[in-house]
């Protein structure tokens, strides 16, 4: 017997969605949780500041798409960099090494993140904050451990940037 899913919509204007502090340095406002979707995907929004940078990474089980809605980054994807810019996108699929870094004052990108599975690994590794702050301590640890409970992403190796 298969499991029937009820359709829904949701419908957030551009400054409404929980806003999280992501741990690994960034402001994480939530615009379509896993739930939402029946677990296809997740949606968030992320605004970082310069010199942001992730360590190299793989999501095992999860495709990550961005869109730049403001700023710049440089991008690490499967040993090769290259500078994505407002109105530019990355892919990096299931299992891909990738990194990126804030290289302009700030960046927010759309991060889409399919099928929805890695939710609890960004909601581990963040905190609430309220609508008039802007930051938290960037703790890396956190987002190790976040991972290695969750799953969800696989870390490889420091960051990959030489500037």
């Amino acid at each position: 017997m298969s499991a029937t899913t009820t359709p829904t919509s949701v419908v957030r204007a551009a400054d409404e969605g929980e806003r999280r502090w992501f741990a690994g340095g960034g402001v994480v406002t939530w615009k379509v949780r896993a739930e939402e979707s029946n677990g296809a995907f997740l949606m968030f929004e992320d605004r970082m500041e310069q010199g942001k940078v992730t360590p190299l990474h793989i999501h095992p089980d999860t495709d990550e798409a961005f869109f730049v809605l403001e700023g710049e980054i440089l991008m690490h994807l499967d040993g090769t960099e290259q500078r994505v810019a407002e109105g530019g996108m990355m892919l990096a699929t299931r299992g891909l090494p990738h990194a990126f870094m804030v290289t302009s004052p700030v960046a927010r990108l759309l991060c889409v993140q399919t099928p929805g599975n890695i939710e609890s690994f960004f909601w581990d590794a963040s905190d609430p904050i309220a609508d008039d702050v802007d930051s938290g301590e960037v703790d890396f640890d956190r987002i190790a451990a976040s991972a290695q409970r969750s799953g969800g992403m696989t870390i490889l190796g420091p960051p990959p940037f030489a500037h």
